[in-house]
C-alpha cells in the first residue's frame, strides 16, 4: 500500500517531495524502497476513478492555504 500511496503522490507534477513518516525501521525501509515506484497512467486512472474516496480536485482543507494551485482548477493539469 505504501507503495501506491507514494507513486501517486509523486507522480503529481506540482509534488517535488513526499513527506514520509516511518514510526519503525520496518516502515522506513519499505518507504524508502517504495521511492522508485511508477505507477503507470492506467493505475493512475483507475485511482482517479475512485469517487467514493475523495473525487479528483477536491481540497479538504480550503481554509489551510492562500492560493489554489492550478492543478486543482483545471482537470488537465492534475497529472499530465
Amino acid at each position: 500500500m505504501i507503495q501506491l500511496a507514494l507513486g501517486f503522490v509523486t507522480a503529481h507534477p506540482a509534488v517535488t517531495s513526499a513527506i514520509i513518516g516511518p514510526r519503525t525501521l520496518d516502515h522506513l525501509h519499505s518507504q524508502i524502497a517504495a521511492a522508485d515506484t511508477v505507477l503507470s497512467a492506467d493505475v493512475l486512472d483507475a485511482i482517479d476513478a475512485i469517487d467514493a474516496i475523495v473525487s479528483p480536485g477536491v481540497d479538504l482543507a480550503p481554509g489551510e492555504k492562500s492560493d489554489t494551485p492550478p492543478a486543482l482548477l483545471d482537470p488537465a493539469l492534475r497529472r499530465r
